[in-house]
């Protein structure tokens, strides 16, 4: 069973267990934030011009992943000074329909900061790190169709 950490503010992770949706949003909790957004990724029954998709298969190029976690985390404290803890999870192989695939937790003094910092770590994670998803259906199984270039997380711009 994945558990959070001990020490430190940022649960990364890449699995094969189901994630721990409930122990994340709670973990996140801290005196100081009054504010947990949690944001779960779920394995839907279709993507666009497929129906009926019954399996998500997930792979990764693991050893990169949990690197490539902790640049995201780092980027949204860059960006969200007060924020309190962070949690970015990935499931790797088989997810049935209506599990999750993906969890990014933000907990901030602040809602602002909080869904603000939940939203770039999702976008962010989804456009940098090298995880790719296979859809099965009755008709047969392809990658996904929004599959794209892996990139690094780019540090925010100063105007």
């Amino acid at each position: 069973m994945l558990t959070p950490p001990l020490d430190g503010d940022d649960w990364l992770a890449l699995t094969e267990e189901p994630l721990p949706v409930g122990t994340a949003a709670d973990w996140a909790v801290l005196p100081r934030c009054g504010a947990i957004v949690l944001f779960s990724g779920t394995a839907r029954d279709h993507a666009p011009g497929r129906e009926g998709v019954e399996l998500l298969d997930y792979e990764a190029y693991e050893e990169h992943v949990v690197p490539r976690l902790a640049d995201i985390a780092a980027e949204m404290r860059s960006r969200w000074h007060d924020l309190g803890r962070v949690v970015l999870i990935h499931r790797i192989g088989p997810v049935a329909i209506g599990e999750s695939s993906v969890i990014v937790v933000a907990s901030a003094p602040h809602r602002p900061a909080a869904f603000e910092a939940a939203r770039f770590g999702i976008d962010t994670l989804k456009a940098t790190v090298p995880i790719w998803k296979r859809e099965r259906w009755s008709a047969g199984e392809s990658w996904g169709l929004e599959s794209q270039h892996i990139t690094d997380v780019a540090p925010e711009r100063e105007s």
